[in-house]
């Protein structure tokens, strides 16, 4: 049946080229194709359906060629499987075809490796539970040949092992049980911490961690030993140190020998040892004043140069130890000195990186007080050229102020390339520090706005319309207070300001006593135009959140453009009238 649906397939399929042939024929009779042309196009066509062909007989060579690889291949390794896991080789039944001898092959080349890799899991299992129960018992593990399936009979071989293991980890653990509790006993009465691994691991909760061996048994009888003498060299130190406090009170007539202090407490050993001592310490401190006075000046020197250093608080914790320790030695002298040495050192090593940083702190200082500066519209009213000597410090400040930050980024880079750390500043990196201190600025710039705006909001809602008005100076070209009428006082280059009635003349610019708003001849002002700030408002008004340079840079830029007006009561004139 399905040679017979494949032979009619193929006759349908010619019929169908033949068809094909024929409406091409036509086609080209139609469009009058002379016999050479369309011989071309026949030979396209054969040339087509040739290589067509061609490549799907390729095609399927190859793949014929891809299942006899696979069977050669899955009969090797099925072969390898079964002497592997000791099984009887199979036989493949006779008259299969290439495709179903193929998928035998692969499902009985499946279930090999399914029954390889569970006997490998099982192995695995084993192994681990008689490797831990060796190490615990100190035995030797049971042999396996690694690198090798194991058969049915070695795996059975291996779970007895284990059941044996176990039930002598049973009997171990319940011996090594009864001298912990002894251990732990003797370490609350004597006040001692584990100090060797096996302590700790006789103390710990997991009583897994404690490796079940004669040699650790028999440690722990020894340990139980030494703790019973170290019980009897204990209560011998306290005696001592409670015959001394009492010689030192008799000595000094101190009133705890008549029972200010506790003699008998329910503490530890360790607990009444340090009691004592601390007693025979503070009856000892009088011999030590001197000593205290020396270590106290140190102690100040160090945080001065913890100071000058830029130290913060991490990098003066490791210190902290001895700077508050009130046992006043000799020893504790020397450790003193050798940290203001290390201090030393590290300034100097740091000096650059300090200076510039010094100085850009300054700096920064300067540029907020010019900010602030910037803010006071009496500083227009000064006189001698104060106003312009300020510009020019701006600048000063403002080409300086990114010349030390690259200075220092570039020495901070190099610090860290030659020490391994970051060179740190009050424990931030220096370029993080430099940054929160501009954010900080920021902040605070958008505070002071918003304090601002608030008291204006509350001023407006009281209906106080009373506005802010600059100094004035002597009128120019007059002391009148009022100007002739429609005058026109040129005040920058292809700018003129209209004079009218009720205004004052001050410095060349017009402002209305009714704090009218000035009228611009070139260029106008538009209604879109009315709420702009001019440069110089802007720059010095103080309600920018935060001034970078380039801002900074490109205001001074404008000063000579026709667009910037510099005059700062036509500014003050300008706002009040947007307002």
């Amino acid at each position: 049946m399905p040679s017979r649906k494949s032979e009619s397939l193929v006759s349908s399929m010619i019929s169908g080229i033949n068809i094909a042939l024929a409406q091409l024929e036509d086609l080209w009779d139609s469009m009058g194709i002379v016999e050479e042309q369309r011989l071309e196009r026949v030979l396209t066509v054969k040339t087509y359906m040739e290589d067509l062909l061609r490549r799907m007989i390729e095609e399927e060579e190859a793949c014929r060629s891809r299942l006899k690889a696979n069977i050669v291949t899955s009969q090797k390794q099925v072969a390898e499987l079964c002497a592997e896991l000791m099984e009887t080789p199979c036989e493949m039944e006779d008259g299969l075809s290439i495709l179903q001898l193929e998928k035998e092959l692969r499902c009985r080349l499946e279930a090999l490796t399914a029954e390889k890799n569970s006997r490998m899991s099982d192995l695995e299992t084993l192994k681990q539970e008689d490797e831990m129960l060796c190490m615990q018992l100190c035995s030797t593990p049971h042999y396996v040949p690694s690198n090798v399936v194991p058969s049915r009979a070695q795996l059975k071989a291996l779970q007895e092992h284990v059941a044996e293991l176990t039930a002598e980890k049973a009997t171990r653990l319940a011996v090594s049980t009864a001298l912990r509790k002894d251990v732990a006993l003797l370490g609350r009465e004597i006040g001692h911490d584990p100090d060797t691994s096996l302590e700790r691991d006789a103390l710990s909760d997991d009583p897994e961690v404690f490796l079940l061996t004669h040699d650790n048994i028999r440690a722990l009888q020894e340990l139980i030993g030494k703790l019973e003498l170290k019980k009897r060299s204990l209560i011998s130190t306290r005696d001592k140190l409670k015959e001394r406090a009492m010689s030192l009170w008799n000595r000094l007539d101190c009133p705890e020998k008549d029972g200010g202090f506790p003699l008998d407490t329910q503490g530890t050993l360790t607990d009444d040892i340090s009691r004592w001592k601390v007693e025979v310490e503070r009856l000892e401190e009088l011999q030590k004043a001197q000593l205290e006075r020396v270590i106290s000046k140190a102690r100040v020197e160090l945080v001065d140069m913890w100071e000058k250093c830029l130290f913060g608080p991490e990098q003066r914790q490791p210190f902290s130890t001895h700077l508050y320790d009130a046992n006043y030695t000799e020893e504790l002298l020397l450790v003193h000195d050798a940290e203001l040495v290390k201090l030393r050192d590290y300034q100097e090593q740091a000096r650059p990186l300090l200076d510039n940083l010094e100085k850009w702190e300054k700096n920064w200082t300067l540029f907020q007080d010019f900010e602030r500066k910037a803010s006071d519209p009496s500083r227009f009213s000064n006189r001698g050229g104060a106003l312009l000597k300020e510009t020019k410090e701006r600048a000063k400040v403002q080409r300086m102020l990114p010349k030390l930050e690259e200075e220092m980024k570039g020495a901070a880079e190099a610090w860290q390339r030659t020490h391994g750390t970051a060179f740190l500043v009050r424990g931030q990196k220096l370029m993080e520090y430099i940054s929160g201190q501009r954010e900080e600025y920021k902040l605070q710039k958008e505070k002071e706005k918003s304090e601002r705006m608030k008291k204006t909001d509350n001023a407006n809602k009281k209906g106080d319309s009373t506005l802010f008005k600059t100094p004035t100076k002597r009128a120019m070209m007059s002391t009148s207070t009022s100007a002739t009428p429609n005058k026109v006082v040129k005040k920058t280059p292809n700018q003129t300001l209209a004079i009218t009635p009720n205004q004052t003349v001050v410095r060349g610019a017009a402002i209305s006593s009714t704090l009218t708003p000035v009228q611009f001849s070139k260029p106008p002002l538009g209604p879109s135009k009315a709420h702009e700030r001019a440069p110089l408002q802007e720059f010095n008004g103080g309600e920018c959140p935060a001034i970078t340079y380039s801002d900074f840079t490109s205001e001074l830029s404008r000063k000579n453009s026709q667009e910037a007006v510099l005059n700062s009561t036509v500014c003050l004139d300008l706002e009040r009238g947007a307002k």
